[in-house]
């Protein structure tokens, strides 16, 4: 085993190529990459200036959810190539499919047809599984020991994106300008993502002790940027700003971004420290050992995932997987009914609480509430999005360490309370749609941590690019269902009523609007039936995986950590 050799060249050059500069620059390419879940806000602009009903806007909010979510490409390319390459791809793509539509709905290009814009929407939201891909599974790789604390931590910034990049938009650009909110999201998330391509890369894999205090103080500035945007949202719905105001806002907003780099350079200075002081393991010039033989015991456990690995590996042995926790192989993974079951309810889950979010601007437009109102939504969405992920990663690896529980029992929970949420929008009693929107951010955002870490934990991580990408996959799927062939049609349904009790016909060529409770309240009983469905199978999962989750599923990372330590100690005393 080759043990990795320290390099010198200055603090500076060793605090941008550690693992913890990494980290930072995942951060912040997590911070603008969630654009998907700004449709809200510029949605009713593309629906009036191209023109459309709203089967035909939710057919398009379908291929954004689409794109946004699957990811297999992605995950396929980042299995036999470094990470900045995933990136490259996904910068060229987020900038060409928003570009796209801010031409089209800004009226510079011809009025495209309904499948470029499908095809544009697609392409752009499918950059952010190219950022998810490059960014957040290779530090899941980098810290595979705290996997509940790296992808809550992430996915918490990702869901706080939508905040951020809309307080960067007022801003850049002001208030009341969707057209330049479109067209931010083409080169914002682009810019950041080229910028740290060097950054991100796989580092050799130790979890150390002190990282999860790190990852808690990293958690705290990330809490104090979600309190600061809060604080900001329920001003700015009570007063009016200048562009100067703005302004302060999007700089104040930017140091919290950059917060994290200081809790990078202690680390460093930390480590560099400990090193002069000889209390690290790490040596100036470490050689490869070629023999290392640790205990019995140890090496009977390292090798027997890699021995089971080879045995499953072939196409016959598809369906005799190894035990969880082991590395299955792709297609072992994709037909395994754990693997099935798991998708059932990020389906039922995911696709419910998307399309209260890709519809909260058409909700709140029916409901009567102001334009400014549901900007505030989807900022609550956003921000609650957050909390979801960072409450849902960080409390299911405390309760998974400490009381060893599950975490699809955490998942059946979460999908409990997305029900609330739906029951209220359903009831549509007035001013509750600010609950609703906090409820749905928060389940919503809470799914994913959970579910990625329980695709990791129960499939291993050797092929974790392809499988975290196809769990993503579920999301779309109920989308579908739920959005485009439930919400969609019953509220084109409603609103063609209504033009008939006035006794109008719609023109060609005008958007389609509905007015009232009516106009989603059968969407979101069916969306809360489906939900419950979706807990009863993550209930199931639960009961399946519960004996598994009450062994100590990291073992195996520490006897890694341990026969490394052992191997730089033989090389020490050879040297």
């Amino acid at each position: 085993m080759v043990v990795a050799e320290f390099t010198g060249g200055g603090f500076l050059r060793h605090v941008l190529t550690g693992r913890w500069f990494m980290l930072f620059a995942s951060l912040l390419i997590m911070s603008v990459a969630g654009a998907t879940y700004m449709f809200g806000i510029y949605s009713n602009e593309v629906k009036t200036s191209l023109g459309y009903d709203q089967s035909t806007l939710n057919l398009l909010s379908f291929f954004k959810d689409l794109g946004a979510n699957v990811g297999v490409i992605s995950g396929l390319v980042n299995e036999i190539t470094p990470p900045w390459v995933v990136l490259s791809i996904g910068v060229i793509m987020n900038f060409f499919g928003y570009f796209m539509i801010w031409l089209a709905v800004s009226g510079r290009i011809a009025k495209p047809q309904v499948w470029q814009m499908c095809l544009y929407i697609c392409v752009g939201a499918n950059s952010q599984t190219f950022a998810n891909t490059g960014a957040l599974v290779t530090c899941v790789k980098n810290f595979p020991g705290s996997r509940g604390s790296i992808l809550g931590l992430l996915k918490g910034y990702l869901g706080l994106s939508g905040a951020i990049i809309a307080q960067l938009y007022h801003a850049f650009y002001g208030d009341h300008n969707p057209q330049a909110l479109i067209l931010l999201i083409a080169w914002l998330p682009a810019a950041v993502s080229f910028i740290f391509l060097p950054t991100i890369r796989i580092f050799n894999p130790i979890h150390q002790p002190k990282d999860n205090k790190v990852f808690y103080h990293l958690l705290y500035i990330s809490l104090g940027l979600a309190v600061f945007l809060m604080a900001l949202i329920v001003v700015q719905t009570k007063f009016s700003f200048s562009r100067i105001e703005y302004t302060v806002d999007g700089l104040v907003v930017f140091s919290f971004l950059l917060l994290p780099l200081a809790v990078v350079i202690r680390e460093e200075k930390n480590y560099q420290k400990a090193k002069t002081l000889g209390l690290t393991d790490s040596e100036p010039q470490l050689k490869v050992v070629t023999e290392v033989t640790p205990h019995p015991n140890e090496q009977q456990k390292v090798q027997a995932p890699t021995t089971s690995h080879e045995k499953s590996s072939c196409v016959g042995n598809i369906f005799n997987p190894p035990k969880r926790g082991e590395d299955y192989t792709i297609l072992q993974a994709l037909f395994s009914i754990d693997m099935l079951i798991l998708f059932i309810a990020t389906t039922f889950g995911a696709g419910g609480t998307l399309t209260a979010i890709d519809n909260l601007g058409q909700i709140g437009h029916a409901l009567g509430y102001p334009s400014k109102s549901i900007t505030t939504f989807v900022s609550l969405v956003s921000i609650w999005n957050y909390l979801g992920r960072v409450a849902s990663g960080y409390a299911s690896e405390i309760f998974l360490t400490k009381y060893k529980v599950p975490r699809p029992y955490i998942l059946t929970l979460v999908l409990i309370l997305s029900s609330v949420g739906h029951v209220l929008i359903a009831l549509g009693v007035s001013n509750s749609l600010y609950l609703a929107s906090v409820i749905i951010g928060f389940c919503f955002g809470a799914q994913w941590p959970l579910m990625f870490a329980i695709i990791s934990e129960v499939f291993g991580l050797k092929y974790y690019s392809t499988l975290y990408n196809f769990g993503a996959v579920a999301s779309p799927v109920g989308s579908y269902i739920l959005n485009v062939r439930v919400a969609g049609v019953l509220y084109d349904k409603e609103a063609l009523k209504q033009l008939k009790a006035k006794g109008l016909t719609r023109e060609a060529g005008k958007d389609l609007t509905c007015m009232g409770v009516e106009c989603y309240r059968m969407a979101f009983i069916i969306i809360t039936a489906s939900t419950l469905v979706g807990c009863v199978a993550s209930f199931i999962l639960a009961m399946r995986t519960r004996k598994f989750y009450k062994g100590d599923i990291y073992r195996k990372f520490r006897v890694e950590h341990e026969t490394t330590e052992n191997e730089m100690e033989v090389t020490k005393t050879g040297n």
